[in-house]
């Protein structure tokens, strides 16, 4: 293999649709892919993924073949034994959320590519869901770190960083968005260094923190304790493709998908209504009282 690949046999991992545009990028750039590796959507539905891609009819359309691995871990001897056998050069991350073996990626004669943003510089902001908890904390940027993968959690040496801003109109579905964005145009800037063995890497340095996994039962608004502000980022942090935020109002549990401040001023008005109850209504929009104004809530259902 020649060309944009330097003799070097790419993998791609992936199954989420962040790096679906960058993969495709690639493609159209010149670079050839030997393999794609990627979940089912009977396993990304056993593994309860959220923002599914299939990249199985890209790969179709580039007469890539597919590897469906035993284990999402590709810990399952027969996984470990395809990378074994092909011995690929690079492997390129396409949203994959789990550690890569160490005997996988020893099989790699150049590496594999990882992507992990943070509100702040790597080693802060490690760990699971860094985008949803950088919403719900009210920040304000996003950094996107491309680095070398290594078996532990985020800790490889970075290659480059693209920061975007977090501005009060996002939420998780446009910071993917973003993501995409940045990840393209990293991987199309550092990919030929890379490559030809000539990318300058940053060690990481300082103390790490680390972001814990959420899981469904993590979207749970308390009304007495949360105000307006961490409502609303709470509930844009968690929007779909995720399983979204919910609350108790009026005895009803309700998954709220679209919220937005409504004013600060108003509830003054309504002093004896609890918070998390509906003090006005409009054609299906609810106005909910909250600590510190009133919220609006465009889109909501019943949970059932």
């Amino acid at each position: 293999m020649s060309g944009l690949n330097q003799n070097k046999k790419l993998v791609m991992c992936g199954c989420h649709e962040g790096g679906a545009l960058a993969v495709r990028a690639l493609i159209e750039a010149g670079y050839a892919f030997d393999h794609f590796v990627c979940l089912t959507p009977e396993q990304a539905e056993k593994h309860a993924i959220s923002g599914y891609y299939d990249y199985r009819p890209l790969a179709e359309k580039h007469n890539i073949p597919v590897y469906s691995p035993r284990a999402y871990t590709l810990d399952h001897p027969e996984d470990q034994r395809f990378f074994s056998e092909h011995r690929f050069d690079l492997l390129v991350q396409g949203g994959w959320q789990r550690l890569f073996p160490e005997n996988v990626l020893e099989t790699l004669s150049v590496g594999a590519l990882g992507l992990h943003g943070s509100a702040d510089r790597l080693p802060k902001g490690r760990g699971r869901s860094p985008m949803n908890w950088s919403l719900i904390e009210g920040k304000e940027r996003f950094l996107m770190h491309l680095f070398m993968i290594k078996p532990g959690v985020d800790d490889g040496d970075v290659l480059g960083v693209l920061p975007f801003d977090i501005n009060a109109h996002d939420d998780i579905r446009t910071l993917y968005y973003k993501y995409a964005i940045s990840y393209r145009e990293l991987l199309l800037a550092y990919l030929p260094d890379i490559l030809a063995g000539t990318a300058q890497v940053q060690s990481q340095i300082g103390e790490p923190s680390y972001y814990p996994k959420r899981s469904p039962e993590d979207g749970r608004i308390d009304w007495e304790t949360m105000d307006l502000t961490q409502i609303y980022n709470f509930i844009r942090a968690q929007t779909k493709p995720y399983p979204g935020a919910f609350g108790t109002i009026g005895g009803r549990d309700i998954r709220i998908w679209k919220a937005r401040p409504f004013d600060t001023r108003l509830d003054a008005h309504t002093p004896s209504a609890p918070y998390g109850s509906v003090v006005e209504e409009f054609d299906g929009v609810l106005i909910i009282r909250c600590r510190g104004g009133l919220l609006l809530l465009d889109e909501w259902e019943e949970i059932v």
